[in-house]
């Protein structure tokens, strides 16, 4: 009799495995906030974009707000580490930083991605402060660590004494901003090179 046989389905997990890449959807979520803005991107962009429908964007990530921090995590891992890496790649500050925006001219108008920085023009027309907070805490940091470098240098010598570290590390970040927006106005890279260039001439001589 059938009471007599065992629950076959006893021992099946509840609920429906995940059925899509997490990676690649992540990838996808990453190129639709870079293109678009973090206010301007909807929840209906990011599942068509993603291929998965809402319930499946909730139980993987969280809300928009969670998603999204994890793509400007990723972003950091992936593109944005390619100025970091210039910039440690070389033994002084004036030539990393030579580097780093020379860099930036090329990630920035790379046409396998949307052009610009993610940190920059994710904030466009933001009005959700916890986005814009964290996004210039990052900006900041950026600054900071430029400004460490630029320091150090400073105290072994490799920058006259009265450099100030502050104010020249505002202005990379500031140029980096700038060079930012016009690669997402259509600046092509030997425009940006141009400008990177005529930043350097700005760095102070010498000892």
């Amino acid at each position: 009799m059938a009471a007599d046989q065992p629950h076959e389905q006893s021992a099946v997990p509840r609920g429906r495995p995940r059925s899509f890449d997490r990676e690649a959807a992540l990838a996808q979520a990453v190129a639709l906030f870079w293109e678009h803005g973090y206010e301007a991107t909807s929840v209906a962009d990011l599942t068509a974009a993603m291929g998965i429908r809402p319930p499946s964007l909730y139980a993987a990530f969280g809300d928009k707000r969670s998603l999204f921090e994890e793509v400007v995590a990723s972003y950091q891992q992936t593109h944005g580490a390619v100025l970091p890496r210039a910039l440690n790649g070389e033994p002084t500050a004036r030539a990393g930083i030579a580097r780093m925006l020379h860099a930036a001219a090329a990630e920035y108008t790379d046409p396998a991605h949307p052009w610009g920085c993610l940190l920059t023009s994710s904030t466009v027309n933001c009005t959700t402060r916890e986005v814009e907070r964290e996004l210039r805490s990052v900006r900041n940091g950026n600054v900071r660590a430029l400004e460490s470098r630029i320091r150090a240098d400073v105290a072994a010598g490799h920058e006259p004494p009265g450099t100030d570290a502050a104010a020249l590390a505002v202005f990379v970040g500031t140029v980096l901003q700038g060079m930012s927006q016009r690669a997402r106005d259509g600046a092509t890279q030997a425009e940006l090179e141009q400008v990177a260039d005529f930043a350097m001439r700005a760095w102070p001589e010498q000892a």
